[in-house]
């Protein structure tokens, strides 16, 4: 009888130390194979930066990639504590496709019920986007933005053939901006929603997982 192959690896990427801290003290039970959270540093060419160098490991060669952490919404009526799976990410460098979206937002209903979750373009950034230039944003298509997804999903699929997939959740959006009054009560908000969704990460790579009929 011939060995099973080992299950690929997962590698989630987020920026911030929270946002690691909040991965990291989540449930980890019920992932399909490896897990590795990386945290890539703030902006775009960090992330670029340390994907490459972590695919560049043998043993990640072949991992599936998600991008998560927090973002700004640019729509009306976003909330922190809101969920974005992209459709696709785009920045000046490329757009890039993701996969099992359906998946990841009908899970993500499940494991956080009574969120909103928002599918569409993720847009990148290289700073923090506020007030008109965040109409402005609104206005190519994209729902949302962040300052590394783009730059993460760009570098992962330059690297080899992989799924890649980002999740967000809304830190502040345009009633509720960064600088205002209730910041703290919505990053807390956020910040429990991330600590929520490892779950939803892995049934998105089990199902990567499976024989294609």
């Amino acid at each position: 009888m011939s060995p099973q192959p080992a299950p690929a690896p997962l590698l989630i990427a987020c920026a911030l130390g929270i946002e690691q801290f909040a991965l990291r003290t989540s449930d980890r039970g019920g992932a399909g194979g490896p897990v590795t959270v990386l945290r890539t540093g703030m902006g775009p060419r960090a992330a670029e930066r340390s994907v490459t160098r972590v695919l560049a490991d043998s043993a990640l060669s072949g991992a599936a990639v998600l991008a998560t952490g927090f973002c700004a919404g640019l729509a009306p009526g976003m909330h922190p504590g809101d969920l974005v799976v992209a459709e696709e990410t785009w920045d000046p460098a490329g757009t890039v496709p993701c996969v099992g979206t359906d998946l990841l937002v009908k899970e993500l209903a499940r494991t956080v019920p009574g969120r909103t979750v928002h599918t569409g373009p993720l847009t990148g950034s290289d700073h923090v986007v506020r007030g008109q230039e965040r109409s402005d944003l609104l206005a190519t298509g994209a729902i949302a933005v962040d300052m590394e997804s783009a730059a993460t999903l760009l570098s992962a699929v330059r690297t080899g053939e992989r799924p890649v997939a980002a999740v967000r959740v809304v830190v502040d959006a345009p009633e509720h901006e960064l600088v205002r009054i209730g910041t703290l009560r919505g990053g807390i908000s956020a910040f429990r929603v991330l600590r929520s969704v490892l779950p939803a990460f892995f049934e998105w790579h089990r199902s990567l997982l499976l024989p294609r009929r």
